[in-house]
Parts: structure tokens; sequence; C-alpha cells
């Protein structure tokens, strides 16, 4: 190993996922190098299952954080120690090697990007949307892509808005646009389409559309949160 290699804290905020996370741990294991990957930090807003004890079983570190996404992830980053942060939804799956891709990026220069994405569905109509995500514009991001940041830069930037429950992702990644280049790897990472699977394609879809054009006109977090729960969470 050569010596300041820089190396990658993993941040999954989970809550009840026994049943995926396992499979996820195995998997991003099998697909990096122990070199690169310095911890893979499972932060637990409270889970009622096993969760936490079959995370620890399959190599992941354990951390207990309030509830709610934004402040999980900001909870990880506190705690992690390495010079990379890459938080990761429980089911989403980045491409083999995804590691040295990250390294490869933070060491080129680019201090935060995602992967592209696709789903793990045979839809055309989720393969239609899921092509856009290879477009470099804040409208096109999203929490399944994965975020990589750089540890100081991500201190820097604040991290993510705790006022906000629901789309804290896209909050945070629109600060990060405006102050320096964001980086989209040419490789895909894949996620689950279960929830639209479960609600419906077209209608869950309408409803995201439909919160990113309240954020563009205003909303602040408590009206998303308040148009998530009526239309999207029920």
């Amino acid at each position: 190993m050569r010596k300041n290699r820089l190396q990658i804290s993993i941040i999954i905020p989970v809550l009840n996922e026994s049943e995926g996370i396992a499979h996820t741990l195995n998997y991003l294991t099998e697909n990096s190098s122990p070199e690169n990957i310095k911890e893979i930090l499972i932060v637990d807003g409270g889970s009622i299952d096993n969760t936490v004890v079959i995370a620890e079983q399959n190599g992941g570190k354990a951390i207990h954080s309030p509830r709610g996404r934004s402040k999980q992830l900001n909870h990880g980053a506190k705690y992690a120690s390495a010079e990379i942060l890459y938080f990761l939804h429980a089911d989403t799956l980045p491409p083999k090697d995804f590691d040295q891709s990250i390294v490869n990026a933070v060491e080129s220069g680019h201090k935060t990007g995602c992967f592209q994405m696709k789903f793990d569905s045979d839809s055309n109509f989720l393969s239609f949307f899921a092509w856009f995500t290879r477009v470099n514009h804040k409208l096109c991001r999203g929490g399944d892509q994965s975020l990589f940041i750089t540890e100081q830069f991500f201190k820097s930037s604040g991290g993510f808005n705790e006022a906000y429950v629901v789309y804290e992702d896209n909050e945070f990644i629109g600060r990060l646009y405006k102050k320096t280049s964001f980086k989209i790897l040419p490789r895909h990472v894949k996620t689950s389409a279960r929830r639209y699977e479960e609600r419906g394609m077209l209608k869950l879809q309408y409803h995201f559309g439909m919160m990113h054009l309240k954020n563009y006109l205003g909303a602040g977090p408590e009206q998303l949160y308040d148009y998530y729960k009526r239309k999207i969470s029920v």
C-alpha cells in the first residue's frame, strides 16, 4: 500500500432493513478493495427489527442516531474517520470497484459527485427517467444515485440541512452545485424499484416531479414534507 492512500467511509442510514442489509454489506465487501474502504457505518434511526445485529454480523459498524435521514447522514459523517465520505441507500448497489472509481475522481481534484443510476426493473418508463441521471444538472440528482464527498468539503458545506425530513439529498446537492463542479461518474448504481412497483410508477414519478416544482417555486422543508405525507407516504 502506498503512503497517504485516500480511504472511504461508507455511510448507510437504515430503519428496519433486516431483510436486505446483509446482502448489501456482503455485496459491498465483494465488490471493493479493503485497501480503499476504511469502514462501513450503519446509522440506525431506531429499528425495531434485527437490522443492527445483522449489520454487525456482516461487517458493518452500527451507530445509533436520532431518526430522520438528514440527521442520520450527519451523524454518520460525524463518526466517520476516512478522507472520503460515501453516502449510500440500503437498497442501492454501486458498480464493481466503485471504491476505486471514487478514489480516482477525488485524486483528480473532484470534491464531490455521484454515479449514474439504473433501476432493478425492466420497465421502459423507469429506464427513461434513469437515463437523465447522466445529465450534469442538479434537477437530475437524487439520493438513490449515491453521493461521494471529501470529508473536508462536507464540513465546509455545512452538511445536510436537518430541517428537511424529506428532499434532504436534493437540497444538499443543490448547495454543492453552487460551490464546486459536480462530477458524474460514467458508471451506474442499481437501485430498487420496489416503491414504484408498489405505489404506481406514473403516480409516484408525478409526485416526485411536483416536489421538484414546489421546491423551485420556493416551498420550504415543512411544505415539502406535508406534500410527501399527503401524496407519497400514505
